[in-house]
């Protein structure tokens, strides 16, 4: 019981400041949109899908073999290692020459190209990342391009294809505005209730009979009223 009379109280208090919390609640929440819009900056991304087929080397072609489990198995294995060879220096001054784009990007762009080899399956997918979607997408599809050819050169294999091509992103995959601001608004709730929590705790200015009878013990019998100027009660 004394719970949920404390609880009314809580509830009392906070009802008394609705308006304050109200304002900074919207505050918070133009914030929120303000920080998604001027601030943060917003990055696209571009994926090529790869998969790994059967082999196809120069001692094979024209002969019809069927894919063994075998193959599959071994394809697997090479998703790990094809993953390397994508970020790989050879690749990448390949793809900036391709592009042409500056020597000096190479670490930038290592470091913006994600490669996720897909759980047990033969499929390589190759993102990158950038804060302009034609340069997100021309990077993608460079690095999909020229790696295919590396495995060539290096292995003497044609096995890997592309599935998918990249594509422009329309919209940055970083910035989500309306859970921005909805994030902005809970955290303008929480703040503005909290303080005015505090304030009333710390308030010890009598300002109702309640608050007499509450911090006294007493009942009140009778209240003096406010006369104002006019002679007139208030």
């Amino acid at each position: 019981m004394e719970e949920e009379t404390n609880f009314i109280e809580i509830f009392k208090i906070l009802w008394k400041k609705k308006l304050i919390i109200i304002l900074v609640t919207l505050l918070f929440m133009v914030m929120g949109g303000y920080y998604s819009i001027q601030i943060k900056v917003p990055k696209y991304k571009s994926t090529t899908t790869l998969l790994l087929a059967q082999n196809s080397s120069a001692e094979t072609q024209g002969i019809e073999n069927e894919i063994t489990q075998t193959d599959i198995s071994l394809n697997q294995k090479l998703v790990s290692t094809y993953s390397v060879l994508v970020k790989s220096k050879s690749v990448l001054d390949q793809v900036l020459e391709n592009l042409n784009m500056d020597r000096s990007l190479e670490e930038e762009l290592k470091k913006n190209i994600e490669v996720k080899a897909v759980e047990d399956t033969q499929v390589i997918e190759i993102t990158y990342i950038n804060e302009d979607s034609n340069v997100a997408y021309k990077v993608a599809s460079e690095l999909a391009n020229v790696f295919c050819k590396k495995i060539v050169e290096i292995y003497n294999i044609n096995n890997v294809y592309i599935v998918d091509k990249a594509e422009i992103a329309e919209e940055p995959y970083n910035i989500n505005y309306i859970k921005t601001i909805i994030i902005f608004a809970i955290i303008g709730v929480g703040l503005s209730c909290m303080t005015v929590f505090i304030i009333s705790l710390f308030d010890t200015t009598v300002k109702t009979q309640e608050d007499v009878e509450n911090s006294t013990g007493l009942v009140v019998l009778a209240q003096v009223p406010e006369i104002k100027s006019g002679g007139k009660e208030r």
